[in-house]
């Protein structure tokens, strides 16, 4: 099958291990990212199948009706930058693996790297360092202090393990649903979502951005926060209100966020208000970007190609899609 794989900028994949399971197929590798659809269609008008480089590209209506050979889109995790009405009317597959049992581990670790980071304020002794000055102020230490997690997912859940590690005290808020489920582990869940946003040090976001989660996070959430307090998003920059974060690092509550996911993403504008923030910590979307991660989730897109093939799809979004 004519398989072409989006937005691998690095050129990573065809290095890794997992590529190994498309050996047989006819596959192109882009590195590059076109953001207009016609153009991007045209670049791939043999394609049978499309790989996504998790939510790098939209795949829209214009886009799908430029593929006519498209019979398959394979990717994993959350797909909210998929039309799948749109393809499903052309009767092409979606698999996405949702991975319910394999918890992302760079995303983990990077969450945790972040929260020690805004902790000691690495950036600014960084570059103290690198200017001749030396030491510029004092940090604080991990041990001790309480960490917010927002969500009861298997990316907080290792992160609590983390923390734990590291002397830090647990709270707990989410959905219903989820703070029922850390009750019922044991866990610490907040009395109230005021007090949860209140208390904390540290409050970090571990929700999968769907209709019901966009936003959720508010501008009196955010107000609630301490001065000295951080926010960590490493999940969906969609989760927080528009405008809420600047506002709210504006007027000092949260004093400092350290920031992984950004709304229309790429962000590529330096002077981005929030990229750019005095009180930002910014990483480009690099929670899930390891040679590791990467050969594990692709290793999964493959094996969807594999089975597509064979005329036994897996993790199929949209069935309805697949001919009678």
């Amino acid at each position: 099958m004519r398989v072409h794989i989006l937005d691998d900028w690095f050129d990573t994949l065809r290095h890794l291990p997992s590529f190994r399971r498309l050996d047989g197929h006819d596959v192109t590798v882009w590195t590059d990212h076109l953001e207009d659809p016609a153009a991007l269609a045209a670049r791939m008008r043999d394609a049978e199948v499309l790989v996504l480089f998790r939510e790098r590209t939209r795949v829209t209506e214009e886009l799908v009706a430029g593929l006519p050979k498209l019979r398959l889109v394979s990717q994993r995790s959350a797909f909210p930058h998929v039309d799948v009405p749109a393809l499903t009317r052309r009767g092409i597959l979606l698999s996405s693996d949702q991975h319910s049992d394999t918890p992302s581990v760079a995303a983990a670790e990077l969450t945790f790297a972040l929260i020690l980071t805004a902790l000691r304020d690495l950036p600014a002794q960084i570059e103290r360092a690198r200017s001749g000055r030396w030491q510029a102020g004092v940090g604080r230490s991990a041990k001790g202090r309480l960490l917010g997690l927002y969500g009861y997912g298997r990316i907080a859940q290792r992160v609590a393990r983390y923390a734990r590690a590291f002397e830090m005290d647990i709270v707990w808020w989410g959905t219903e649903e989820g703070r029922a489920r850390a009750a019922a582990d044991g866990e610490r869940v907040a009395a109230s979502r005021a007090a949860f946003f209140a208390e904390p040090d540290v409050v970090s976001l571990h929700q999968r951005l769907v209709p019901s989660t966009r936003g959720a996070v508010t501008a009196d959430d955010l107000g609630r926060m301490r001065a000295d307090s951080i926010l960590v998003n490493t999940a969906r920059g969609g989760l927080i209100a528009p405008g809420a974060l600047k506002a709210a690092l504006d007027a000092g509550r949260p004093g400092r966020a350290a920031l992984d996911v950004f709304d229309g993403e790429p962000v590529t504008d330096p002077a981005d208000p929030v990229l750019a923030h005095p009180r930002v910590i910014p990483t480009p979307h690099i929670g899930f970007v390891t040679e590791d991660e990467l050969d594990l989730q692709f290793q999964v897109i493959y094996e969807q190609i594999v089975a597509f093939a064979t005329g036994r799809p897996i993790n199929v979004v949209n069935p309805e899609a697949a001919p009678a």
